[in-house]
């Protein structure tokens, strides 16, 4: 089951829809491809198949997070332990360094916001799953291990 919140589920539903109307457009593609004649040497219709099955993939994909997605409700949560959707700010241990980060079921893929997205099955996102303001967590990164303090908790 993951965790998501309700705006990544918004953003998943809405992916949802531009897949499927892309599904239509496919089709037709496809119909089109197929009025031109011979098929083993046709390139528009192998292209718009490939096309068509990567869609597939991509909406069953879709289908199947929203049907285990738990809604992580903010206004339900306790504030003082971190869970989806909570914005912690981290102290690095050794260097004293500090960065905000946000903890997403689903990430955006942006890199223009004033905090770090990480998702909950990341490896900072599953020490930081259920920490508290003060504790230390110790986190396994591909570069070795690091430690952080969690200095504040927001929703």
């Amino acid at each position: 089951m993951d965790f998501i919140t309700a705006d990544e589920k918004l953003q998943l539903e809405r992916t949802l829809a531009q897949l499927r109307s892309d599904e239509l457009v496919l089709r037709q593609r496809i119909t089109e491809a197929r009025a031109m004649g011979d098929l083993r040497e046709n390139s528009e219709y192998h292209a718009a198949r490939e096309d068509k099955a990567l869609n597939e993939t991509k909406t069953k994909e879709v289908e199947a997070r929203l049907a285990s997605a738990q809604i992580a409700n903010a206004s339900e949560l306790p504030q003082d332990i971190v869970f989806v959707g909570s914005m912690v700010k981290l102290r690095d241990i050794v260097s004293g360094e500090e960065d905000c980060y946000r903890l997403v079921g689903l990430s955006s893929g942006r890199f223009d916001l004033d905090y770090i997205e990480v998702t909950v099955t990341s490896p900072i996102g599953s020490a930081l799953m259920g920490a508290r303001i003060g504790e230390t967590v110790r986190v396994d990164l591909p570069r070795g291990e690091r430690r952080y303090l969690i200095v504040e908790i927001s929703v």
